[in-house]
């Protein structure tokens, strides 16, 4: 068995997609509200365009561009998740690193707010999520090792392995941001307002 077949990567089955509670409607809500609750996916765009950024330099250093596998392993430690992750001390290295500090400020600012409300369907999405963003850091680190192997050793495997990586991180990230935009965004808008 090579090492490719006997490493676990985390991916969609991890999140329980099937499991994720759903948000109840906030009594008073207006569309004010929701529109306003829209500014975390405008934040979470952000961090798809950082993912996108790597793709391409994962195919820069798939096409042989010389010094890409360099720029690879730079780029996943300055990721702002990761970086965001790294404020708290929950984490490693950039698009990781914006990746990790998103959650933490969500952990440490966002969520606390919202389990104040004394909803419990509301608590349940909250902790929901927080057990997500475990997937999603423990993809991150993989990624960024998985980087690292990859400046070291420019084979096709450490590629085809930074590769399965990467794309779970993706699919991982993109559904639980779905998520978190669905069920939370009526609750943001309304309890948060503006400061969001």
């Amino acid at each position: 068995m090579t090492e490719t077949t006997a490493r676990r990567i985390p991916d969609l089955a991890d999140l329980d997609e099937a499991g994720r509670p759903k948000a109840p409607p906030v009594p008073g809500a207006t569309d004010h509200d929701r529109r306003r609750g829209l500014h975390l996916a405008a934040i979470h765009r952000g961090h798809l365009m950082e993912m996108h950024r790597l793709a391409q330099i994962l195919d820069q250093v798939a096409a042989g561009v010389p010094g890409a596998a360099d720029q690879l392993a730079d780029a996943v430690p300055a990721m702002e998740m990761v970086r965001n992750m790294q404020a708290v001390g929950t984490l490693c290295g950039r698009e990781c690193q914006m990746l990790t500090f998103h959650h933490d400020i969500e952990e440490a600012q966002m969520f606390p707010g919202l389990d104040s409300v004394g909803n419990a369907g509301l608590s349940a999405v909250v902790a929901k999520l927080k057990a997500e963003h475990l997937v999603v850091h423990e993809l991150i680190d993989l990624l960024a090792a998985d980087a690292e192997t990859l400046r070291r050793d420019p084979s096709a495997e450490a590629l085809k392995r930074a590769r399965e990586s990467f794309e779970a991180l993706g699919r991982v990230v993109r559904s639980h941001f779905g998520y978190e935009e669905t069920e939370l965004q009526e609750a943001l808008g309304h309890y948060f307002g503006d400061a969001i």
